[in-house]
């Protein structure tokens, strides 16, 4: 687990969707909507950045197919581009897309935010479940 940047009693109690604390997903590269490691959301996060997944080049393909570029660098807002194997916040419906075109990559569910659950079945999301090695 990553830690965060601020002591746990500064930050509210967020969960996954397994129901447990939300684990960090990345701090390289630094992910989520907060830019803090984690897939936190709030009112701000339209997008529902929520979803931890574990880049595939395929579903990279996909994704700048359907108009989202992860892979391009874009050094004017900190973003190194993504390459396979990186982790990284993505919105929920973004993710879903990608699974019913059966390009979804794997989901770190103890990353993944509860709210989620709001757009993509659990069911759907432990299909698509990261194993660490």
């Amino acid at each position: 687990m990553i830690a965060f940047d601020r002591p746990a009693a500064d930050r509210p109690a967020e969960r996954n969707v397994l129901g447990g604390p939300l684990a960090a997903c990345s701090r390289e590269p630094l992910t989520g909507f907060f830019r803090d490691g984690c897939c936190r959301t709030g009112p701000e996060d339209t997008g529902a950045h929520t979803v931890c997944a574990v880049m595939t080049a395929a579903f990279l393909e996909f994704t700048v197919a359907a108009g989202n570029d992860l892979v391009t660098p874009r050094p004017q807002w900190g973003f190194p581009g993504l390459v396979a194997g990186d982790r990284w916040c993505l919105c929920a419906a973004r993710w879903l897309e990608a699974a019913r075109a059966g390009m979804a990559p794997l989901v770190v569910l103890e990353a993944t935010h509860e709210k989620s659950l709001e757009i993509v079945p659990l069911d759907l999301l432990r299909r698509h479940a990261f194993e660490a090695a």
